[in-house]
């Protein structure tokens, strides 16, 4: 199957793989790559890169949000089969090698299988390969704060609590922010629609995860790129204002 690819903004575009996006970026002739989705979604994302006229080997540098499987699935086989770095949030790196797993467990998924689409949504993960361990094996750092030196000049902005090193990409010359599972705007599991958190069990710590919309708040845009569920206009700190009064009105999922 073909992943849905949408131009968003100048050499912009989300990517809708299997119940996950991806974002890449086009400058020049380059490309940098925001996530990998599932191990299942490989032939998507390999399409996804043609089909706005690039390939493997013009991808700059890979970059991750956060090193849950759904999100770092093709990562180590770019890195090793064509030398792709893969960049992340220093406190990102062991996770990504596989260090410890902070994802939510088959037994937590197990007890919360009565919740409406929690079940499909589990199928569907573990046909993916969504319990596959496929650890980054040279995982590395940002080489520094501020704008990254490659196409689309993501800036990375800390965001923990999904994982400890989840990190939101900023395109401010654009107005377009990538928000991970920072922020998303649905999610099989939901039976909301727009900016909305994840429901509790995917988070590392909920509290942090609250906190970090703070974060995104202050950020100028009017485009959000989530991890999960479609494109959504507005900026971020009236999507930041609108998930959080879902979380406190006791949306969040055990």
């Amino acid at each position: 199957m073909r992943a849905d690819v949408r131009q968003v903004a100048e050499g912009t575009y989300l990517v809708h793989g299997s119940n996950t996006n991806w974002v890449i970026l086009t400058e020049g002739g380059e490309m940098t790559l925001i996530d990998t989705g599932y191990p299942g979604d490989r032939q998507r994302l390999l399409g996804s890169l043609a089909e706005v006229g690039g390939s493997p080997e013009r991808v700059t540098a890979v970059l991750i949000t956060h090193a849950h499987s759904d999100h770092l699935g093709s990562a180590e086989y770019l890195r090793a089969r064509y030398g792709t770095p893969v960049l992340m949030h220093e406190a990102e790196v062991p996770h990504a090698r596989r260090d410890f797993l902070h994802q939510v467990s088959i037994g937590t998924v197990l007890r919360n299988a009565w919740r409406p689409g929690v079940l499909p949504w589990a199928v569907h993960a573990l046909r993916s390969g969504g319990t596959a361990r496929l650890p980054v094996a040279e995982p590395a750092p940002f080489p520094g704060p501020g704008p990254l030196d490659l196409p689309g000049r993501p800036v990375p902005v800390h965001t923990p609590g999904h994982t400890n090193g989840h990190c939101a990409y900023h395109l401010p010359h654009l107005g377009v922010l990538v928000s991970g599972d920072a922020l998303v705007s649905g999610h099989p599991t939901s039976r909301h629609r727009g900016p909305q958190l994840l429901p509790g069990m995917f988070h590392h710590e909920w509290d942090r995860t609250v906190a970090s919309l703070d974060v995104l708040a202050t950020l100028d845009g009017d485009v959000l790129l989530p991890g999960h569920g479609p494109v959504h206009h507005g900026s971020p700190a009236e999507a930041a204002r609108w998930a959080r009064s879902l979380a406190n009105a006791g949306r969040r999922a055990a």
